[in-house]
């Protein structure tokens, strides 16, 4: 069964960093994943993905401040955000950007940016 796990998310003040985990087990960990970001009362929105070739994408409002990473030997994906902002408050989770394939989703790690 695949179970994935986040954790890093806190409470900042804007300009802060967080460091976000997610290791998955029970997967071959070496697909296309991705950390998605959850705000009350709007959809789950995906902000970075990572491939199995290395490439990165990012949503426009996180270039140049977040960074996705992964190390395969440890079945973890990471992201480094750095310069946050109130507007990157929300819960974080990470799961497949395989279109129309998900793992089920962990519990997420909240992230509160404070101005």
């Amino acid at each position: 069964q695949v179970q994935l796990v986040e954790s890093g998310g806190g409470r900042v003040e804007s300009g802060g960093s967080l460091r976000l985990s997610c290791v998955a087990s029970g997967v071959i960990f070496s697909g296309n994943m991705g950390w998605y970001r959850q705000v009350p009362g709007k959809q789950r929105e995906l902000v970075a993905s990572i491939f199995t070739d290395s490439n990165t994408d990012y949503t426009t409002s996180v270039k140049g401040r977040f960074t996705i990473s992964r190390d395969n030997t440890k079945k973890t994906v990471f992201l480094q955000m750095n310069s946050l902002k109130p507007e990157d408050t929300g819960i974080y989770y990470c799961n497949s950007v395989v279109d129309g394939f998900r793992y089920l989703w962990g519990q997420g790690t909240q992230v509160t940016v404070s101005s």
